[in-house]
């Protein structure tokens, strides 16, 4: 399964300034379209550094539906196509745990 771009929300950020490390007025400045979890507005994606960590944390986003990831993983797709960003990954399924010390937990 592939995570189309179309249903993506994201736009890259008009205001300048909002480049590497966000305070937290600057993030609550942010509009929704800004991040890669738009409705909890987490993940602020304003620039290529803030995509990888989008990528980095997204197994570790809490409390979001499978229908949130699709659109973040939408999201980070379109985000990364504009600052350059070359994703390997076709589906957000695909990322997290790759065989290091922490497995994921199963809730089941």
């Amino acid at each position: 399964m592939s995570t189309s771009t179309d249903n993506a929300t994201w736009e890259p950020p008009q205001r300048p300034g909002g480049h590497g490390r966000l305070d937290a007025a600057q993030v609550n400045a942010l509009p929704e379209s800004a991040f890669a979890f738009p409705r909890s507005r987490k993940e602020p994606m304003t620039d290529g550094l803030h995509v990888r960590n989008a990528l980095a944390r997204f197994d570790q986003v809490k409390d979001v539906s499978d229908a949130e990831r699709d659109l973040a993983f939408a999201n980070i797709k379109k985000a990364a196509r504009f600052y350059n960003i070359k994703l390997h990954e076709t589906d957000w399924r695909e990322l997290g745990w790759k065989g290091g010390s922490n497995p994921p937990v199963d809730d089941d």
